[in-house]
């Protein structure tokens, strides 16, 4: 499986273009907010000849999403995303006018997804992993037989997502990184929706946020002064 990140729009989101050897390619979160950062997609995924089959969201942030409409328009592809997302997705807009940015598009249809769920793409196998916490619908998706982990803002390397916003909790955070995600094996390497890349070893073992002695701050939402990352 091939992997290619791109980052875009003023929050620095890491969207995600992966593709086999047939040029059958997937979308994950794609949030190019203007047309340069659209083209810079299109030119890529048009260079490569490369075919996109569907667009993935890990959530519907306002960040994360931005693109999805033009991918849409360009590809055809549908969308898929986790149901209990659809109330950020119908907010997004509202939330994005708030923090002084542009609304994204909404107007495009989703494709559910559920928990264990299995998602193939010409050679490329994808399991859905439900981590609700920084959204209600935050997902995962495990490409087991390369070893990579594209998990949205549910964890970064050396943090975690950030559980402040309308649908955050940070109880199910916790229990659906350590519940789903921390069990995975060590070399699995993470594709964080902001940041630098880590892996499943690296995390279980130097996360601050993942250790039994970090409780989380009640009035800051922080822990032990440490910020809690990704929008």
């Amino acid at each position: 499986m091939n992997i290619r990140h791109f980052t875009f729009n003023p929050y620095q989101e890491n969207s995600i273009l992966i593709w086999d050897d047939s040029l059958t390619g997937v979308i994950i979160d794609p949030g190019c907010c203007d047309s340069s950062e659209l083209e810079q997609l299109k030119s890529f995924v048009a260079d490569k000849g490369i075919k996109p089959a569907a667009i993935l969201l890990t959530h519907a942030h306002f960040d994360h999403i931005y693109g999805v409409k033009g991918c849409v328009e360009a590809y055809g592809a549908p969308v898929y995303m986790h149901p209990d997302d659809k109330v950020m997705k119908d907010n997004a807009a509202a939330l994005a006018l708030r923090s002084f940015m542009p609304a994204p598009d909404c107007s495009w249809d989703t494709v559910d997804i559920c928990d264990d769920q299995t998602l193939t793409f010409g050679s490329m196998t994808l399991k859905v992993i439900t981590t609700p916490g920084h959204s209600p619908g935050s997902v995962c998706y495990l490409c087991a037989e390369s070893g990579d982990l594209f998990c949205g803002d549910t964890l970064f390397a050396g943090t975690i997502g950030r559980t402040d916003l309308p649908g955050g909790d940070y109880d199910h955070e916790i229990v659906s990184i350590m519940d789903k995600i921390m069990g995975l094996d060590g070399d699995v390497d993470i594709h964080p929706g902001h940041g630098g890349m880590s892996n499943i070893g690296h995390e279980r073992t130097h996360n601050p946020f993942l250790q039994p002695f970090n409780e989380k701050d009640e009035d800051s939402g922080e822990v032990e002064g440490i910020e809690i990352s990704g929008f």
